[in-house]
């Protein structure tokens, strides 16, 4: 292992052991806001690459910082390299950015012939990418199903609507209530989580038997992603 522990052939040597703390600190860092990140989003777009970015740049941050090490010469050679990406390439999702990043320090450690800052970043990058598609980081399944429908009675009365829903899921959310002027009542959609989603037509038998209640339509909801 001597080739790499003392492979660092630029003009400042590092310190692999802590090169390899650095990274696992910008590593567990970008792991802790993702978490924030995830607990606390609350808004309609939610993108789980996006999160997965969150974990990957900090990381790969840390290794252009390695790579640069109060080189002036490279750090205008990387701002020149990302340009040529910026505009010749047009990257919509944030983790193939991270790929691209990757990428750039990977050759620039090379070409800098700081060989333990590219096998250390590859290595741990690798493994990293790996990690957040093996346990699906990012992900979040809060509701199963969507559910449509008009409400021709006063909304005092949703009571009854609860309850129903309540007997069938575990949670529900009003996502949208909306006056129907053309038709009368008000146009509500739900998010639900099923205690059983196998049985989801039962509820919508059951809703469309209800007074009051007409156009009932679901929507089978995948896991939070882009929307």
């Amino acid at each position: 292992m001597d080739w790499l522990f003392r492979g660092d052939y630029a003009t400042t040597q590092i310190s692999v052991p802590l090169l390899v703390l650095g990274l696992a600190l910008a590593f567990l860092g970008g792991q802790s806001l993702a978490w924030v990140y995830m607990l606390t989003h609350s808004g309609l777009s939610y993108s789980r690459n996006f999160v997965a970015s969150l974990v990957v740049i900090p990381v790969l941050t840390a290794g252009v910082m390695q790579v640069l090490a109060n080189n002036l010469i490279t750090a205008f050679g990387m701002m020149a390299v990302f340009a040529i990406v910026r505009f010749r390439n047009i990257l919509r999702d944030t983790l193939d950015t991270s790929y691209i990043l990757a990428c750039l320090v990977i050759g620039m450690a090379c070409g800098t012939q700081r060989y333990p800052v590219a096998v250390v970043v590859t290595a741990l990058v690798a493994v990293t990418m790996v990690y957040l598609w093996a346990t699906a980081f990012g992900s979040r399944h809060r509701y199963d199903v969507i559910l449509n429908l008009h409400w021709a009675r006063p909304l005092s009365e949703l009571d009854e609507l609860r309850a129903l829903f309540h007997r069938h899921s575990r949670r529900t959310h009003c996502a949208s209530q909306r006056l129907n002027e053309a038709y009368g009542g008000t146009d509500l959609s739900y998010r639900l989580l099923m205690r059983d989603p196998n049985r989801l037509e039962d509820l919508v038998k059951e809703l469309r038997g209800l007074p009051g209640v007409s156009r009932v339509t679901s929507l089978q909801a995948e896991d939070e992603s882009e929307v």
